[in-house]
């Protein structure tokens, strides 16, 4: 039997399968990968000026300059076959929930109902002065159309989208909730993620140590491929669609 088999089983076997996603699920849409040389996001750019959350009160326009082309990308991408394929596991309760590290909205788009957004999204902007949330799109529609820093209505206060920067916790009902999935799932699927970047990369070793078993879907191998139970390397858009197609068969 081979892995995409194999994994097939397990997910047809498992009580509570958990999934947990990173860039590397979006780059087939057309959302660059941070952390590859090709992307070009850290390229002649500083990440803790323009994406920390003391540069972004520092200088604000740097932050919204740098990210206005990963905007454009995050706002016209659509779902792949991955994403979908995660839909339709919840869909026919064979899915428990989402654990994702992604900004991008997509699980929510592709269908997917239960989901841990640990790094923040892009639906809400806050005021980092009197602290107002406002419907976040549009105001990222406006920075794309105009390159201005948004500023509050009530305050003039400067709008930041709730995304999660450097310097900034994660949020606290998401991690938890994050990290009690964890350790009730017993098979989770890590998908498209390097697991270089904490504490997000610790949820996998949470189910690990709570005896779930662990597989592990990436384009190159990660740190911890020795913990996995079965590593497949290769495109999400490509690996998970024949593993529905597998249990679609058996």
């Amino acid at each position: 039997m081979n892995n995409i088999a194999v994994v097939a089983e397990w997910i047809r076997q498992a009580k509570n399968t958990v999934a947990f996603t990173g860039a590397g699920i979006s780059t087939p849409s057309g959302i660059p990968d941070f952390r590859s040389e090709e992307s070009g996001l850290w390229e002649n750019v500083d990440p803790q000026r323009v994406a920390s959350i003391y540069g972004f009160r520092k200088d604000p326009k740097a932050f919204f300059n740098w990210v206005r082309p990963l905007a454009q990308k995050t706002l016209i991408a659509e779902p792949n076959a991955a994403h979908l394929a995660l839909a339709h596991l919840e869909k026919t309760q064979q899915l428990k929930t989402i654990i994702t590290q992604n900004i991008d909205m997509l699980h929510t788009r592709a269908g997917n109902t239960s989901i841990f957004e640990l790094h923040g999204h892009m639906r809400l902007a806050t005021c980092i002065s009197c602290f107002k949330e406002y419907d976040g799109l549009p105001i990222i529609e406006q920075v794309l159309n105009d390159g201005l820093v948004p500023h509050c209505p009530d305050c003039n206060g400067v709008l930041k989208p709730n995304v999660i920067l450097f310097g900034e916790q994660l949020p606290y009902e998401q991690m938890m909730g994050a990290k009690k999935a964890a350790r009730d799932t017993d098979l989770m699927l890590v998908i498209g993620s390097s697991l270089e970047v904490a504490p997000a990369s610790d949820i996998p070793l949470i189910a690990k140590r709570n005896g779930a078993k662990l597989v592990i879907i990436n384009l190159e191998s990660t740190i911890m491929d020795s913990f996995a139970d079965k590593v497949i390397l290769g495109n999400a858009a490509e690996i998970l669609p024949e593993i529905i197609q597998c249990l679609e068969l058996s």
